[in-house]
């Protein structure tokens, strides 16, 4: 199970927020991914732990060595050995309590002889008008299966067969208080430590170059606007038709996905009615730009002239043979004089 791609596409989901017009305020988060698998006959035997600043992976543990081993240099060179100490000690604890929670999983399912995976989000977001959101998920064989909700101390069955671990889960007063104590005032300090110390690398936007362009099949034609090269990932892309906003309905999901350096990239598309692209715009809005930005697909040289362009060429050239091969023959001519 590869501890870096696909952590990554599965947390975007969770790592976007809505933004305003203009310069858009910036959200902080703090997030785990824990994910495991069990063997046939043998119960769970895999655990690894991936957390996130934002979207920066920071650290890395899983069960075999038992270590938490940092993956950002703002986090080598700046961690202080007692905050270190104390996530170490919090992810070996987590790694505890979800093979616990795999195995009770595993027996209201009745599934203990076979194989199955387990993934586990957590964490907490702060956004800058103090407001803040803990989330603390289960997914069980791929599929949304609880969800604990802090406010009420219970939890959220997604499925019917989760209904009889949510009842065992919900006896546990204490533990469903302690996870609501980490999610509202634990995972906030911390992320506020995390915060301070990549101070200058998570703060930093870089806004995204934009272009539009056109495509087109036997049936449809159809115009995408790219976003590419933004940090952070948190961006609003919209068509405009005429300058008034389409409804959602009529464009594609966006989708982003991370490049290799830390930044993003991102599209939307749209089908319009062939002649008519020049009525719609992309407007694009992110932390790095001051205002938000208009992109518009800007045709290439029509067909015709493009036809007709390489048909002067090809005139000029025959021209040009012609005229070299009648001066070949009069110079054949004049010698034979």
């Amino acid at each position: 199970m590869g501890p870096r791609a696909r952590p990554a596409l599965l947390l975007l989901m969770f790592l976007r927020t809505a933004v305003p017009q203009g310069r858009q305020m910036r959200s902080h988060s703090l997030h785990y991914l824990f994910m495991g698998a069990s063997e046939r006959d043998l119960g769970p035997s895999l655990f690894e732990a991936l957390g996130y600043v934002d979207d920066q992976l920071f650290v890395y543990y899983d069960h075999e060595s038992r270590r938490a081993e940092p993956r950002a240099p703002w986090v080598w060179n700046r961690t202080s050995s007692q905050l270190w100490l104390q996530l170490s000690q919090s992810l070996k604890g987590w790694d505890h309590m979800f093979i616990v929670d795999f195995w009770t999983i595993m027996d209201n399912h009745n599934h203990s002889k076979e194989s199955h995976t387990l993934q586990v989000i957590l964490g907490c977001e702060m956004q800058e008008d103090n407001s803040t959101r803990g989330v603390w998920k289960y997914g069980y064989d791929g599929q949304d299966h609880l969800e604990f909700c802090p406010e009420t101390l219970n939890w959220r069955a997604a499925e019917p067969r989760a209904q009889a671990t949510k009842l065992e889960w919900e006896v546990h007063k204490i533990r469903s208080k302690q996870n609501r104590a980490y999610l509202e005032r634990d995972c906030l300090e911390h992320l506020q430590q995390l915060l301070e110390l990549g101070r200058g690398v998570l703060d930093q936007q870089v806004p995204p170059l934009v272009k539009v362009t056109h495509h087109v099949t036997s049936a449809v034609t159809t115009l995408r606007c790219q976003a590419l090269n933004f940090y952070p990932q948190n961006i609003t892309m919209k068509w405009l038709r005429d300058r008034q906003p389409l409804d959602a309905k009529e464009i594609e999901p966006k989708d982003i996905l991370p490049n290799g350096d830390g930044t993003y990239q991102g599209w939307i598309a749209l089908a319009v009615p062939p002649g008519e692209e020049q009525r719609y715009t992309c407007q694009v809005e992110h932390p790095g730009l001051d205002q938000p930005l208009i992109a518009t697909w800007e045709p290439l040289p029509s067909d015709t002239l493009v036809i007709g362009v390489i048909s002067g060429i090809a005139v000029c050239v025959i021209i040009f043979f012609i005229g070299a091969l009648f001066r070949i023959l009069r110079k054949r001519q004049a010698s034979s004089f």
